[in-house]
């Protein structure tokens, strides 16, 4: 169902009470036990100086992605129908191939091109059973040939561990010379050293062979790529595209586009997958669309780029960010009510570092916390408009699961706001007292600050899966993997994006924290933060282990691998949100706008 995105009434619900107020009666005591007022007299006292307080501004680029113009876009209807109907036949074609598959190297490789063209969620049963079938068999799988096939193992270890089930690294061990610290009988192996070095990035902490075996198929994979003796166009980009970055690291949408062009020049190329996956691309493309023209209204209807010009306006890349960490047709109202957050994640962001005095973010915070719409007066009107859209919305949306589910999801919902704005504050009051804080001290605010928690808390609570089991969970706090998924979507932005910062007036950043704890040049500290997400991401692969195969499980832990994903594509070449370049203007053309064309 699909969430309410106007901005027309308020919603207050208990399991077994519900009341719907029209916008009218905001002021109205409908969200708070009692009325707060410790907060009215820091903005009150200091009135006048509020008068003379320069606000700084960060010139921020308005959008060019308009509401006319998303409104325009096609969605190509005339062919959605006979496009459903030839997928459906399409499905059982792939489905009847993957189950003759006999040998283990053409099973793998078989569920790996499926998960590279993104249409594997269509054969979950199929590929869940193949895989358990493999781990259940590897005692046998070892002991025979095929353990001699780097190739066939890398891949086994790989998509066994992106699966979930539990496989050491010991069986690359025969591979290594300890002597010499390298990979033995692999000289022309060059598919082989591709799988073994997108395998070793699902490394967990302490696998030393694994480590070893990603240093040295870096090395040896790069001189392949700068050397003449090997005429495999295909396979040069194939390595190319590799070393720019590993499959666990890349954002999935934007790879399957890729891949999807790659595929079609394999030499083992089976027509009928191809087609299926242009076919769901265009299909899923159109479903984007409308998603993206529904959030557009409620976006325009706020008016909030007109009455806080100050922010940044970027509506369609926050919805990218959406696509980026669900983006398979079931969680379109997860995409949804994640847009409208990150639309108000940026609006509040910008008023914490750009645009508010410290006594109103103070106000502010005291508001957020305790979720009381009746207490908005004593705010200025720019912060009133902003929290009237920010509780109309996450309690819309707590509203909606409560009508699908029966859960009250939206205690969890506001916990990570008050959690985020504290975190703000935090910040605020650093920068406001000219404190530079350390960089552990910094981390451990700034994991929350980058608004993981409500990416993660949102992937938690507005899902098809989520149970009064896994709420009940929830309530003692966030797992593990959120903070781990939180810090390198920090470390991310942070390498991004905080020279930019600091120019405009803004608390140090990761680098900045590392260059004054350590005493070391900005180049050693980027160098270090970069280290950092590498550690971080094998603490997110340890917790992809841990966190159980379950539906809901799945795809939460996905969605928390994907966040960093995200962050890495739109931070990889500078600040693709705040200034979004031609790369990031190509990334939202290709995956939400242009279909690919069949042949």
């Amino acid at each position: 169902m699909a969430l309410s995105l106007g901005l027309p009434s308020l919603v207050q619900y208990t399991p077994t009470k519900m009341r719907v107020l029209s916008y009218t009666d905001i002021r109205l005591p409908i969200f708070a036990k009692k009325r707060v007022t410790s907060y009215r007299s820091p903005i009150c006292a200091h009135s006048q100086s509020l008068q003379s307080f320069e606000r700084r501004t960060a010139n921020y680029k308005p959008t060019i992605w308009h509401d006319n113009f998303i409104q325009s876009l096609e969605i190509g209807e005339e062919h959605e129908s006979s496009n459903k109907e030839r997928v459906c036949k399409l499905k059982k074609e792939v489905s009847q191939i993957l189950y003759k598959q006999e040998l283990l190297r053409d099973k793998l490789e078989l569920v790996d091109v499926l998960q590279q063209l993104g249409v594997a969620y269509h054969f979950k049963d199929e590929i869940n059973c193949i895989i358990t079938e493999i781990h259940e068999s590897m005692d046998q799988i070892l002991s025979t040939d095929m353990h001699d096939n780097i190739h066939v193992v890398s891949l086994l270890f790989r998509l066994l561990r992106m699966h979930g089930f539990s496989v050491q690294e010991d069986i690359f061990k025969k591979y290594l010379d300890k002597e010499e610290h390298s990979i033995t009988k692999l000289s022309s192996d060059i598919k082989g050293m591709l799988s073994l070095y997108e395998a070793s990035y699902l490394a967990k902490e302490g696998e030393d062979t694994l480590e070893m075996a990603r240093q040295f198929t870096t090395k040896y994979l790069t001189e392949f790529l700068a050397s003449s003796n090997f005429d495999d166009l295909r396979l040069k980009e194939h390595v190319a595209h590799a070393l720019e970055l590993p499959l666990n690291w890349r954002m999935e949408r934007l790879h399957t586009h890729w891949f999807i062009n790659q595929y079609v020049t394999d030499d083992q190329m089976i027509p009928a997958l191809w087609e299926l996956a242009v076919l769901d691309f265009n299909i899923l493309q159109s479903s984007y669309k409308r998603e993206l023209k529904q959030v557009s209204r409620w976006w325009t209807s706020l008016k909030l780029y007109e009455k806080l010009p100050f922010f940044r306006d970027r509506l369609v890349e926050n919805y990218l960010w959406s696509v980026g960490w669900a983006f398979e047709p079931e969680h379109s109202s997860y995409r949804i009510a994640q847009t409208q957050a990150n639309c108000l994640i940026t609006t509040i962001d910008d008023i914490y570092d750009v645009y508010g005095s410290l006594n109103e973010l103070e106000a502010f915070t005291d508001v957020i916390e305790e979720w009381d719409i009746t207490a908005i007066e004593v705010l200025p009107e720019y912060m009133q408009i902003c929290i009237s859209a920010l509780f109309n919305a996450v309690d819309n949306q707590g509203f909606e699961v409560f009508k699908r589910k029966g859960l009250n999801v939206t205690p969890y919902l506001r916990r990570a706001w008050k959690d985020l704005c504290k975190a703000y504050l935090k910040e605020a009051r650093w920068y406001h007292s000219g404190y530079v804080p350390t960089l552990v001290e910094y981390l451990e605010n700034a994991w929350v600050s980058i608004s993981g928690n409500i990416v993660l808390s949102n992937a938690y609570c507005i899902n098809n899966y989520v149970t009064a089991k896994e709420l009940e969970q929830f309530s003692s706090g966030y797992p593990d993997i959120v903070r781990y998924s939180s810090m390198n979507l920090r470390l991310y932005d942070d390498l991004a994006t905080s020279s930019a910062e600091l120019e405009r007036g803004d608390v140090s950043k990761s680098v900045q924290c590392y260059m004054n704890d350590k005493g070391v040049t900005e180049f050693v500290a980027r160098k270090e933060i970069k280290e950092m997400i590498s550690k971080y991401w094998t603490s997110i692969n340890v917790q992809g282990e841990i966190i159980g195969n379950s539906d809901f499980e799945k795809y939460f832990k996905k969605v928390a691998f994907n966040v960093p994903r995200m962050a890495q594509c739109i931070y990889q070449h500078g600040d693709g949100y705040a200034k979004p370049d031609s790369e990031t203007k190509d990334q939202i053309t290709s995956l939400l706008y242009e279909p690919i064309k069949l042949l």
